[in-house]
């Protein structure tokens, strides 16, 4: 059962202020959520990305918990390591304070999971680790100058998917990851954001419950990297959702369910698009048809995972 507000916060927080994260920025709440709800019987992993770099910069860090830096492509290999030698050591009676329960959490950027880290992500998800994953996406290569990635919109100006006289911005749709990790036939997938706290809550604790491999997909606006005033990262994420660009859902072995239904039927794209400077090439005269072509895709996406959830 889901925590209320006020347990949530007499919990522990596991994650201390003083890092370095960029004001206005959702990843930082988004760590901290599931600090919150995790506690402290818990090994984290971390890719390099944004939020490895804010949180330790040496010889600080602001864990309170073990953390192990992982590179881009093994975070996933690293903690499904941990999490195989604590059960060996446990077995063997080595542990001189054996918990009843641990938990190993693996963190990734989109860069760190859809692209580079994706080998190691699929191999610990197929090999059963008893493992969380989480991606903090935020849609680009964003500590390493806003490169596009397989997260990246369509549509989207990046450093290397720049719009110009020649082209307008990243000329592909986004990779499903979320499907793909469902694929795996691991016993949990969620998607939630951070403005969501009772559905990013519940999801965390379900996917630390299970036995086996769990993923989560979180949206993390960024407010360099998607260029929006810093006080609005979380309402970006609650318009996401209600536009149907994010919808929150989860598949339980193989079983999609809906957590959220957005209160309009068929809401806009562009309302949340135009908050964005990396969208605005797209309101200029001549990118009309980009727009429909969003709207499209998204309309398409969200009627696949409405019917998937068996709510067509």
């Amino acid at each position: 059962m889901a925590m209320n507000l006020q347990t949530l916060s007499k919990n522990e927080d596991l994650l201390a202020g003083g890092h370095r994260a960029c004001a206005g920025c959702t990843g930082s709440n988004i760590l901290r959520q599931i600090m919150l709800t995790a506690g402290p019987d818990t090994v984290v992993g971390g890719a390099t990305g944004c939020m490895e770099v804010v949180t330790t910069i040496f010889p600080y860090t602001a864990w309170k918990t073990p953390f192990i830096h992982s590179a881009f492509e093994n975070c996933a290999a690293t903690i499904s390591g941990v999490e195989t030698a604590y059960r060996a050591l446990k077995a063997s009676g080595e542990l001189p304070v054996p918990r009843e329960k641990m938990n190993f959490i693996a963190f990734g950027g989109d860069g760190g999971t859809y692209d580079i880290g994706l080998q190691s992500l699929s191999g610990a998800m197929e090999r059963g680790h008893n493992m969380l994953y989480v991606c903090y996406d935020n849609e680009a290569y964003m500590n390493t100058g806003i490169q596009r990635s397989g997260a990246t919109p369509f549509g989207a100006h990046t450093s290397t998917s720049p719009a110009g006289t020649v082209k307008q911005g990243k000329e592909q749709h986004r990779k499903d990851l979320t499907k793909i990790m469902v694929a795996h036939n691991i016993p949990y997938v969620a998607q939630t954001t951070p403005f969501h706290w009772r559905d990013l809550q519940m999801k965390v604790q379900k996917a630390l419950e299970v036995d086996g491999p769990a993923f989560l997909n979180i949206l993390m606006p960024c407010t360099v990297g998607w260029g929006f005033d810093p006080a609005i990262g979380m309402e970006l994420c609650k318009q996401a959702v209600e536009a149907n660009f994010w919808p929150l859902f989860e598949v339980v072995d193989g079983e999609y369910k809906l957590t959220y239904k957005p209160k309009e039927d068929r809401p806009l794209m562009e309302p949340w698009l135009k908050q964005q400077v990396r969208f605005k090439h797209l309101f200029k005269p001549g990118n009309e048809g980009m727009l429909v072509e969003i709207q499209r895709w998204v309309d398409s996406e969200f009627n696949k995972i409405m019917k998937l959830c068996g709510e067509a």
